[in-house]
């Protein structure tokens, strides 16, 4: 263990376990270099926050210029880096969510979608579904699926009906005249990488409808291209009244968005919610940068067709595997379930082949590489995951 390790060790706490014995100094592209110098191939993209990869130059050209000019502006004061990155934001967005809340995570995007929907419908009950991953802050946690994680906050957080996944007659007892929304991911990211079922999701819009209960869609972590489309919601046929944003949005640099309807934004009063740090002048420059090599780039159609091609390589060789019980994805987003825990895998991919890979749910590998990665990246991966998982 490197010195340097043991001073993060030494002041930070358990709350989250490394699994790493080395630090890392730079990235570059899709790749990483610890202190020695040693490459690892990242396929977590910062769980899904560098959707170009490490210090792409155009975002950190972007935000060295912006730095030099003007590095934050409240929000009780117009801002030119603001408004010029909504107005580009507003045009990569559903047409039908014309109003943008700009924050700094998705946890902060999920609590205000969460305080906007209450507030919109005078209502006070939340459904959610289960295996859901929205955030760990109290708001956030309400609507999160984890048993033990709620455990010692159920009496702040409130009661929320969660139904199974794909369950539509579950979705449809729930839905009643005390719910404020209904929030669900179309791909669940941390619950295993489980994309809903296109019946329970047009079922929950029409549900939602009907009912007058708010539809919140959580693109946290599927947005900006990830899952092969835009938006994950928009390939499924949804119009959500709100949509959430993060990860990827601002291209490794903080930041986030709740898009909401019209509808909902004239529910809201002045003061109803705030914040000193979402939409400063940083986070827009970088956020600009970012959707303008989205766009030019085609990452979303790069990233349908080389998930594609991934998920292909992987039923060929690692689903044969006794260890693996099924893979499933859309686009850059994979999770391979196993037989057993995936601890141990992701470790041994991380010390014997300088791999790097996230759990979601105990038992699942995923794979979330920068949508920038290549085919070559990409079949290194496969061959590493098909050596540790034999």
């Amino acid at each position: 263990m490197s010195t340097l390790t043991e001073t993060e060790d030494r002041y930070t706490g358990t709350w989250w376990p490394k699994r790493t014995t080395t630090a890392f100094e730079r990235g570059s592209g899709c790749e990483l270099f610890d202190e020695d110098g040693a490459a690892y191939l990242d396929l977590t993209a910062g769980y899904g926050t560098l959707p170009l990869g490490y210090s792409h130059p155009e975002v950190v050209a972007a935000i060295s210029d912006q730095a030099q000019r003007l590095n934050a502006c409240p929000n009780n004061l117009y801002s030119g880096p603001r408004a010029r990155y909504l107005e580009k934001l507003a045009s990569f967005l559903p047409d039908h969510l014309g109003r943008v809340f700009l924050c700094n995570s998705g946890t902060e995007a999920n609590e205000a979608a969460i305080k906007f929907a209450v507030l919109a419908t005078e209502r006070p009950h939340l459904v959610a579904v289960k295996g859901s991953f929205h955030g760990r802050t109290l708001g956030a946690l309400a609507a999160t699926w984890s048993p033990a994680g709620r455990k010692p906050f159920e009496e702040i957080i409130g009661q929320t009906t969660f139904v199974t996944r794909d369950d539509e007659d579950a979705l449809d007892e729930a839905l009643d005249d005390s719910v404020a929304a209904l929030i669900l991911e179309v791909v669940q990211g941390e619950g295993g990488v489980f994309p809903l079922a296109s019946s329970f999701l047009e079922r929950a819009q029409t549900l939602c409808r009907e009912r007058g209960v708010l539809l919140i869609v959580d693109e946290v972590q599927t947005g900006f291209g990830r899952t092969g489309s835009r938006f994950a919601s928009q390939a499924a046929g949804l119009e959500a009244d709100l949509m959430t944003l993060g990860k990827g949005i601002g291209g490794g640099f903080p930041l986030a968005a709740v898009a909401h309807t019209s509808a909902v934004s004239e529910k809201l009063s002045p003061g109803c919610h705030g914040t000193t740090f979402g939409g400063n002048a940083l986070a827009c420059a970088a956020g600009s940068a970012t959707l303008d090599v989205l766009l030019r780039d085609q990452l979303d159609l790069h990233a349908a067709e080389l998930g594609a091609s991934l998920l292909e390589n992987l039923d060929q060789r690692v689903a044969p595997l006794s260890l693996v019980k099924e893979i499933r994805g859309r686009g850059l987003m994979i999770g391979i379930q196993l037989r057993q825990r995936a601890g141990r895998f992701l470790a041994a991919l991380c010390e014997e082949h300088h791999v790097l890979a996230l759990p979601a749910s105990p038992n699942v590998i995923r794979l979330l590489p920068p949508l920038t990665v290549n085919q070559s990246d990409l079949d290194r991966a496969v061959d590493a995951l098909a050596e540790v998982l034999q």
